[in-house]
């Protein structure tokens, strides 16, 4: 399929509910508002198509990126290519879906998430918190985490939006994953306080750290 072709399916598949539910959740007007189900379909059809991906990202159509991300080969991305990418994000989802099916899997990520740690960009620093947070989980070895908690309770509270999201994730992942700082974990939670009203729906759990760990060390036993 051409740029073209694909540009008027995803069109052709907008939905008014979903462009306000898009929107609400603070993206722009360049959307069709396509449901998550509709765009991994139409990935399924044209399969792997890297230099289809690429003329779709620079759209900046929040729906053609998100199938972009699903029909790109990560391994053609150099560092610089991955680096431009994250920080032409400008909407959370599409963030999301870039570093779980991407971000996460590329070879240079650790290089990558060293540099975005430090990071002025609000959106190189979600995707470095990102990437601390799964190795909090799966790779602690080298990761010190009284410092992680030390710089998250200092600087989340004032964080950028896009940020503290994920920020507050590595913070639960810590407490989660790593009974020795669960305490503290918690504490900073409870002092910070991000998150705490949030909304959620009936069965699933609050971002709120505290709630988040307990429920989740629950689950654990």
């Amino acid at each position: 399929m051409t740029k073209k072709e694909v540009l008027t399916k995803l069109e052709s598949l907008g939905n008014e509910a979903r462009r306000k539910h898009n929107t609400k959740a603070g993206a722009h007007e360049n959307q069709f508002g396509v449901k998550m189900g509709d765009i991994r379909k139409l990935a399924k059809e044209i399969k792997t198509d890297h230099k289809l991906a690429l003329e779709l990202w620079k759209t900046g159509n929040i729906d053609a990126r998100q199938l972009a991300i699903l029909i790109m080969e990560p391994k053609k991305l150099s560092a610089a290519e991955l680096d431009q990418l994250v920080r032409s994000v400008k909407f959370a989802y599409v963030a999301d879906w870039l570093y779980s099916y991407v971000v996460k899997t590329h070879a240079d990520v650790e290089t990558l998430r060293q540099q975005w740690m430090t990071d002025d960009a609000p959106m190189a620093a979600r995707f470095g918190w990102s990437a601390t947070a799964s190795r909090v989980v799966k790779k602690p070895n080298g990761l010190d985490m009284k410092a992680l908690l030390d710089r998250i309770e200092a600087e989340m509270g004032d964080a950028a939006p896009e940020t503290q999201w994920t920020m507050n994730t590595c913070l639960a992942e810590i407490g989660i994953h790593h009974a020795k700082h669960r305490k503290r974990a918690i504490k900073i939670g409870e002092k910070l306080g991000v998150y705490r009203d949030y909304p959620v729906s009936k069965g699933c759990t609050s971002p709120f750290v505290p709630i988040w760990v307990a429920e989740m060390v629950k689950r654990q036993k």
